[in-house]
């Protein structure tokens, strides 16, 4: 039998063959490459895997979520979605007692995609280097509380100077915090700042260890419980000064996976659609409450809010909100809590909410201006 001659280049010069090691090394690399694109999704940068961080809380045997991403768990739609292409999603519970700073670590180390969380962490992580985008405005803002013992005489933060204070540093609360300590004329060194973590807060307070606390709702709790009594709010501050959640994604998933990106904002935009539905308040209210806090409390809270029902879940990007954020970051560059400036501006991705407006047909649902409906507030605590 004959052998093939190898090919022989014009002048009958031989083509030399290239060494072992090089044509091993290149099918290494190609069989590596082929396997990430497959592990990828086939495509570049194709995720197979979706992962949402939320705050999670045990309740009878198994983990809950809060907000919207315990309606997307039940809608069940962004699974489904998912499953279509090949993608499977995966939520991260994160217990509040450590919240932000895991959900930082988290988006740092590329173990998540996107997360529901704080305004003022997020942009501590932007400051750090990580590349975070906003992608979706999760509601109207939370209120923050300022509690005192049930038994101090202290009706205002002026009455707390020199005093201790249960404060959760680079939490989101902390911002509001420290507008109030300056407009108050004060400064964060006119008191004792004790940083301890919120479940910690409670058992401080009732033993006289500190003399008041700055929390979210759950501040609310312990005046209910008899613990402590609240003696300011920012339901009465400028709206500026409540503290914002969002829907943040990595910047490089989001450069990726563009198409995943608009099925997971899809998502939350529907399960803001729904929430924000009167006749859904209190079926919302009733699985928000489950593992966090009783049903009175966060009906108090929610009407504390300000803002009318159904506005309460818009995912728009008012104009407000970018001013929000360019608020934030200046004012912590200003006051040294972040090293580096961040741009507000190159923070914010609108492009998803207003697809998925446009295609859920919900351009007109909410509210566009900044002058969104509010409720009548009572007097302040």
């Amino acid at each position: 039998m004959a052998t093939q001659a190898p090919d022989t280049p014009p002048g009958g010069i031989l083509k030399r063959r290239k060494p072992l090691w090089i044509v091993l090394a290149l099918a290494v690399a190609l069989a590596a490459f082929l396997g990430w694109r497959a592990a990828r999704g086939g495509e570049a940068g194709a995720a197979k895997v979706v992962n949402i961080a939320s705050i999670a809380s045990p309740y009878q045997g198994k983990q809950v979520y809060n907000g919207l991403t315990d309606v997307i768990i039940r809608q069940g739609w962004l699974k489904a979605e998912l499953a279509r292409r090949g993608v499977a999603l995966n939520f991260v519970p994160v217990p509040t007692a450590v919240g932000a700073p895991l959900i930082n670590e988290g988006f740092s180390g590329k173990r998540i995609d996107f997360a529901s969380y704080g305004d003022f962490p997020a942009v501590i992580a932007v400051a750090g280097g990580v590349p975070l985008k906003l992608v979706a405005p999760l509601g109207g803002g939370q209120n923050v509380y300022l509690v005192v013992r049930k038994d101090s005489p202290a009706t205002s933060l002026a009455d707390l100077k020199g005093k201790k204070i249960a404060l959760h540093r680079g939490r989101p609360w902390e911002l509001p915090f420290s507008k109030l300590v300056d407009a108050s004329g004060l400064k964060l060194s006119d008191f004792t700042i004790v940083n301890i973590n919120p479940s910690a807060t409670p058992a401080a307070l009732a033993s006289g260890s500190v003399d008041a606390t700055v929390l979210l709702s759950d501040g609310l709790l312990l005046e209910q419980r008899g613990v402590g009594k609240v003696i300011w709010s920012t339901a009465h501050a400028p709206a500026d000064w409540k503290m914002r959640a969002e829907l943040f994604a990595r910047g490089d998933f989001v450069d990726a996976n563009p198409e995943l990106t608009q099925l997971v904002v899809d998502a939350y935009v529907r399960a803001a659609a729904w929430s924000s539905q009167e006749a859904n308040r209190a079926a919302v209210i009733r699985n928000s409450s489950r593992g966090f806090l009783p049903e009175d409390i966060l009906a108090k809270d929610y009407a504390a809010n300000g803002l009318a029902w159904h506005e309460r879940f818009s995912p728009v990007f008012h104009p407000d909100v970018k001013a929000h954020y360019r608020s934030v970051a200046a004012y912590a560059l200003e006051r040294g809590l972040i090293r580096r400036p961040v741009d507000a501006d190159k923070l914010i991705d609108d492009r998803f909410v207003a697809r998925a407006l446009r295609d859920l047909n919900l351009q007109s649902y909410w509210s566009t201006a900044s002058d969104r409906p509010r409720q009548a507030l009572a007097a302040n605590p």
